[in-house]
């Protein structure tokens, strides 16, 4: 969620935010606002897929910030999307958008768009270091300002909602929260930040109603929308010109709309005065033949500001202390999931993608940086999403609008074409061995594994030769190596393999490796200078690796986990193996960078094998 202009405005005014020395707490963390912010505002490569390796060491970082100054956090993520459909118009839009943003970084150009396995990253680290973490099945916000409230500790996000929500510990904004710049004695250490309250904006409202915020937001516009009969209330209320200063003689320059709408509101004694107003001003405009217009406004309003309506006893917190879901009403989508696939949800272990595609029915795919006059880079990963659906809706829990009973189920896809985002009717494909939703717990491991291998074409005498926690990024390999249009060269495979040595190579997991070797190979990477200069054919063809890469950890958590996931943060970073890639294409061997009798370059030449079957 989001309120428009309010970001802008609170963080312009120093007096709704209190300077803190921040340890000793409990925090509850946005986590999907944490990674986006952690990845663009540091830097971190997008133009060649994702330098994944960086990431996850800069978290490592940010992690032992908060230890060292004893701040216990609990990370909360969004899930899938918003089974009411309120936000969908938002979120094509915000799809949309990231297809032209990418499409200009592969011009050169500036944009943000997040590499598609940060996600997937962001989680594996967080489990490596024993975060506490739920998945909430929708848009998490709600949640984490419950649990914020019920535990009395701030929220770390960058969502402007959190200017709305009255949390006693306030709101740590990410872009004042100085985790790098740590201060204190060493058994005091502290992290310099700013702290927002509710109390604190509305006191400069000359003690504003805090219960009025909801409606300031609703007025303003968030990620639901606003009804459209707001903008003709606010040009009835002259809103615009109480933001000029017209208003209880502050006599301000003009700042935004937002003040504006604080400053009437501020005007009533609560939220019962206010739409009262609301009435009478649309009535009043309406004319006699069309009163009671703006009751009808007055119900929208109210109806919309329950959003930020929150609960002295949150969800989550039975799930941190004692590992239960709260139970979910009969007409909850996810309702219906298996047991064990609603406890792998909400530890992260099954993705937005599967939960879009059992209760919606629906899933939006994540834009790539890619070469715009070919098809997507998820067309190659289609068999493997196909899979998935096949195997959530046997039993689809609702049947869409388009297909009564008994028709085919289908799963819309949102997707690129072109630069345009286009929708596309995907059709599960049900498996001759299929396993049913309902008896996946049952299911022997070599069922679910043999379900795998059948999706991704690969034989398991074929991948025997493969250390166990590298099989599924090699039969990924394969699969890619079959679909992807145009077909990977081998300087290209070669460099992906490499890459994957490399990260070996830095896990310690080869004890006999000479350790100068990834330093070998990271001098090959490419650096930031030489980053506008693109080879947008290979960049295209990686891109379609990680999509089927994405797709696969999906299906795999979906068949609970038959084969280890491997840690992609030592699987694939993108601007080495962009490096190795251009080294190898000028004629270079693979011997020349890791040795043929070295344990890494018998590992490398296993690989190669077992990717070509």
């Amino acid at each position: 969620m989001g309120v428009q202009g309010l970001t802008t405005y609170v963080e312009s005014n120093r007096n709704f935010l209190q300077d803190v020395r921040f340890r000793d707490s409990r925090l509850v963390i946005d986590g999907c606002s944490l990674y986006f912010r952690l990845y663009f505002n540091y830097g971190f490569d997008q133009q060649h897929g994702g330098d994944y390796d960086a990431f996850a060491c800069f978290l490592n970082e940010f992690l032992s910030a908060l230890e060292t100054c004893n701040i216990k956090p609990y990370v909360v993520l969004d899930g899938g999307m918003d089974p009411s459909d309120k936000k969908f118009a938002t979120l094509r839009q915000r799809l949309q958008s990231r297809i032209k943003e990418a499409d200009s970084i592969c011009h050169g150009r500036n944009g943000s768009v997040l590499p598609i396995l940060v996600r997937k990253v962001f989680l594996q680290v967080l489990n490596q270091r024993g975060i506490p973490l739920v998945q909430c099945p929708a848009e998490a916000d709600w949640e984490i300002a419950c649990l914020a409230r019920q535990w009395n500790c701030p929220v770390l996000t960058n969502d402007s909602d959190f200017y709305i929500f009255d949390l006693p510990a306030g709101y740590l904004p990410l872009n004042f929260f100085q985790w790098t710049n740590l201060n204190g004695k060493a058994s005091q250490r502290y992290i310099p930040s700013r702290c927002y309250t509710t109390n604190n904006l509305c006191r400069c409202f000359g003690g504003m109603n805090r219960e009025l915020l909801p409606l300031c937001a609703v007025l303003t516009g968030n990620d639901y929308g606003a009804p459209k009969e707001t903008e003709t209330l606010l040009a009835l209320a002259d809103v615009s010109a109480l933001g000029r200063g017209g208003g209880r003689g502050r006599g301000k320059a003009p700042v935004s709309r937002v003040e504006g709408i604080l400053i009437w509101l501020s005007s009533f004694p609560n939220v019962t005065e206010a739409l009262k107003e609301v009435s009478r001003l649309m009535d009043g405009a309406a004319g006699a033949g069309r009163r009671g217009q703006g009751g009808g406004l007055s119900s929208k309003l109210l109806a919309a500001m329950q959003e930020y309506n929150i609960k002295a006893q949150s969800p989550l917190a039975p799930w941190f202390s004692e590992g239960t879901l709260a139970p979910r009403g009969k007409t909850s989508g996810l309702a219906q999931l298996p047991e064990c696939l609603s406890l792998a949800a909400a530890r992260g272990q099954l993705s937005p993608l599967a939960l879009d595609a059992f209760v919606m029915q629906r899933v939006l795919l994540i834009p790539q940086v890619e070469n715009s006059k070919l098809a997507s880079s998820h067309c190659s990963s289609r068999p493997i999403r196909q899979a998935v659906y096949g195997i959530l809706l046997q039993k689809a829990p609702v049947q869409t609008q388009s297909h009564g009973s008994g028709s085919p189920i289908f799963v819309e896809e949102y997707d690129r074409l072109d630069l345009n985002l286009s929708k596309k009717q995907v059709e599960p494909v049900i498996l001759w061995n299929h396993i049913h939703l309902d008896g996946l717990s049952q299911a022997p491991a070599a069922v679910r594994l043999g379900v795998l291998f059948e999706v991704l074409g690969v034989t398991q005498s074929a991948l025997a030769p493969v250390p166990l926690h590298l099989q599924l990024a090699v039969a990924v390999t394969g699969f890619w190596l079959r679909e992807a249009t145009p077909a990977p060269s081998q300087p290209l495979l070669q460099a992906l393999v490499i890459g994957m040595i490399y990260g070996e190579l830095t896990s310690n997991n080869q004890p006999g490796a000479p350790r100068k070797v990834p330093v070998a190979l990271d001098r090959q990477r490419v650096r930031s200078g030489e980053r506008r200069r693109m080879d947008v054919g290979a960049t295209h063809c990686l891109s379609q690796w990680q999509s089927c890469l994405w797709s696969a950890l999906c299906l795999n958590q979906l068949l609970l986990v038959p084969l280890p996931e491997p840690n992609v943060s030592l699987l694939f970073s993108g601007t080495l193996v962009h490096g190795l890639f251009r080294y190898l294409k000028e004629g270079w061997p693979v011997e020349s960078l890791l040795p043929g009798g070295s344990l890494s370059g018998q590992l490398c030449f296993c690989l190669l094998d077992a990717v070509k079957g």
